[in-house]
């Protein structure tokens, strides 16, 4: 019954109450609002889950700025209704679908060698696509629902695009890799040994946390890598805030019901939470000696102290390289 309790329970009331708390200080806070931005013709993207939510706002105002964006997403249905959607709205829009299941490996790889194929630039690589809260499940590869979806597909697949953005990015025209995290990584923890999780009591609210914290050191690591190289590319992360997605479909259902009102009422809309996102993306304050970092609201902020333990994040990093078969 107590480890049930500790592995399941405590979990799901830890995360309960952050987002209690998180959303009082959103509350409190004046909403970030995006500034102009620069036009980004030339300029090549991919955002992951780009066909709904922040990922489609994020693309759409890409678009927008003159940006050719790929989508890249597991639902073909819903990427084609989004690239039909902007293509309303702009005509000359230069926007397109391209499958990618993040949790299949294999789908990751066939995605990246389908975009180098085609030799153009990447300029900015925004890893949206997430899942939150899901039943108990495995990837195609083996691995935790949320592990394998949230972190090591995009693991792979900025590893595999890396060389690209590298090849992409200048001096003052930085490339951009933008992970779309959360604040419940304040909540989670790393197993370098089981990082897929094996707990007899599974917790998809732990589950959640652990991917989101692993996404972020990640990201830091990252980050410490190219500035090492000195390659013309910065890693960051992006905590959106409270949004009204369809992300918290695996609500248990009375919750959920009580939180599609408050969701409504409270939470940011998916355009306001797309605003610190594509600022990380495009903004120019971010080139020279502002790189990297944890943003939330338009503002860096510090994240906890896991993802600045070096050696977390080297056994992280050599781990998800054997995990996905690059070692």
């Amino acid at each position: 019954m107590f480890p049930f309790i500790r592995s399941h329970v405590l979990p799901m009331v830890k995360l309960y109450v952050l987002g209690f708390k998180v959303l009082l200080a959103q509350l409190v806070s004046r909403a970030f609002r995006l500034p102009v931005m620069p036009r980004q013709d030339g300029k090549v993207a991919i955002v992951t889950g780009g066909g709904r939510g922040i990922g489609y706002e994020v693309v759409r105002h890409m678009v927008r700025l003159g940006a050719h964006v790929i989508i890249g997403g597991r639902d073909e249905q819903e990427g084609l209704a989004a690239v039909r959607r902007i293509c309303e709205e702009h005509k000359e829009a230069k926007v397109e679908f391209q499958k990618l299941d993040l949790a299949s490996l294999q789908s990751v790889r066939h995605f990246a060698q389908s975009f180098k194929q085609r030799a153009l630039p990447l300029n900015i690589l925004v890893n949206n696509a997430g899942v939150m809260l899901v039943p108990e499940a495995r990837t195609e590869d083996g691995f935790e629902q949320h592990f394998g979806v949230n972190y090591l597909g995009h693991f792979l697949l900025t590893w595999l695009l890396l060389d690209t953005l590298k090849e992409s990015g200048k001096r003052g025209h930085v490339s951009r890799v933008v992970n779309v995290s959360s604040s419940a990584h304040r909540i989670g923890s790393i197993h370098i040994k089981e990082p897929a999780s094996s707990c007899p009591h599974y917790s998809a609210h732990a589950a959640y946390c652990h991917s989101k914290l692993a996404q972020l050191v990640f990201s830091s690591h990252l980050q410490q890598e190219l500035q090492r190289g000195r390659f013309p590319v910065i890693s960051c992360a992006v905590d959106p805030g409270m949004v009204a997605t369809a992300l918290y479909r695996h609500l248990w259902t009375p919750l959920y019901l009580v939180h599609n009102i408050i969701a409504c009422l409270l939470y940011k809309t998916p355009e306001e939470g797309a605003a610190t996102v594509l600022y990380a993306a495009l903004s120019p304050a971010l080139e020279g000696d502002c790189e990297g970092g944890y943003w939330a609201n338009g503002c860096r902020e510090m994240t906890t102290p896991p993802t600045f333990d070096p050696q977390l994040k080297r056994s992280l990093w050599e781990t998800s390289l054997q995990l996905v078969g690059l070692q």
